[in-house]
């Protein structure tokens, strides 16, 4: 029987990489529960790894969507054999952030040492590809300084596009894989399991928080907006806007079209709320002390919240200001 978990778990530890280089504690691999959702069709989603994580299992083998923090590669491996002891094909990057292709490495070249003994391999070589933006890839290899050659490094999505989307047919279904340009970062994917209907958004979409713009790596709030509208196209609702195509957002729990609406909203209203406050001539500082989110603090706040209010106000500001 199928499970779904829309109100069963709550927002899960995030670990991405910020913008102004802070960090929040990562999840520990000694204690760390991980649990797996049964979502829709050949899909299930895994919760607590970091970033959520998407598997469609099938004859064909298996898919991932995104692989969590590295230190929790084993875990991950125990999770997905669990569903399936078919070998990992693909993986699917939704963006950069380490919580969310944190194990890339281990899982596709079968990592002995992480525990992972038999994915990704087939007589000894690599068969499975990782697929991501070329922004992706971009990313994880610019160099440290001027002039310096990237440090050689596994689990890179070598297998990158550059086009609005990029499509594949695996265990019978269509999946596709839609670029969202300037939105969470530069390089985000949405991924749609056409036959399942189930759309994994990556950090575009967090129903637990505040967004997270990383303007440092290229994203932006009309882009954050412009991804969101892409989603609702995706989704279709079921009977009075509740279940039809399911949800899997970067953090939280699984989710349908009314979840989204939702959010967008929220999004669209503390922009207009900033623009109006911009076009008044007020400051940063200003703009943060008319607390523009304060009636949505209660709902996308918690002591664990990654974007703080402020935090998001500012990349409001900033992304409605830039020249």
């Amino acid at each position: 029987m199928t499970v779904h978990t829309k109100f069963l778990f709550p927002l899960s530890a995030c670990a991405m990489l910020l913008a102004a280089s802070s960090a929040m504690a990562q999840p520990n691999p000694a204690n760390a529960s991980l649990q797996t959702y049964a979502v829709q069709g050949n899909v299930h989603m895994i919760a607590g790894a970091g970033g959520n994580i998407a598997v469609q299992t099938g004859p064909d083998g298996i898919l991932l969507v995104d692989t969590g923090l590295a230190p929790m590669a084993s875990q991950v491996a125990a999770e997905v054999q669990k569903l399936s002891r078919a070998r990992i094909y693909w993986i699917i990057n939704t963006h950069m952030h380490p919580d969310h292709v944190g194990g890339n490495a281990a899982l596709s070249k079968g990592d002995e040492g992480a525990g992972v003994s038999d994915f990704g391999r087939l007589d000894g070589e690599q068969t499975m590809r990782i697929v991501g933006h070329a922004n992706v890839l971009n990313r994880m290899t610019k160099p440290a300084g001027p002039g310096e050659t990237p440090a050689p490094q596994a689990g890179l999505p070598e297998d990158e596009y550059s086009t609005p989307s990029k499509d594949l047919r695996f265990n019978g279904e269509a999946v596709i894989v839609y670029h969202e340009p300037s939105a969470h970062t530069d390089g985000d994917s949405v991924v749609l399991f056409r036959g399942s209907d189930v759309i994994a958004t990556g950090d575009i979409f967090t129903p637990g928080g505040y967004p997270f713009i990383d303007l440092e790596h290229g994203g932006s709030l009309q882009g954050e907006i412009a991804a969101l509208n892409h989603i609702l196209d995706l989704a279709v609702p079921g009977h009075t806007q509740e279940g039809g195509t399911y949800v899997i957002p970067g953090h939280g729990r699984i989710c349908d079209e009314a979840d989204v609406v939702e959010f967008r909203d929220m999004v669209v209203i503390v922009r207009d709320r900033v623009q109006d406050m911009v076009r008044k001539g007020m400051s940063l500082d200003q703009v943060k002390a008319a607390r523009p989110t304060q009636d949505y603090d209660t709902e996308y706040i918690t002591p664990n919240s990654f974007v703080k209010a402020d935090q998001f106000v500012e990349a409001v500001y900033k992304s409605l200001t830039k020249k």
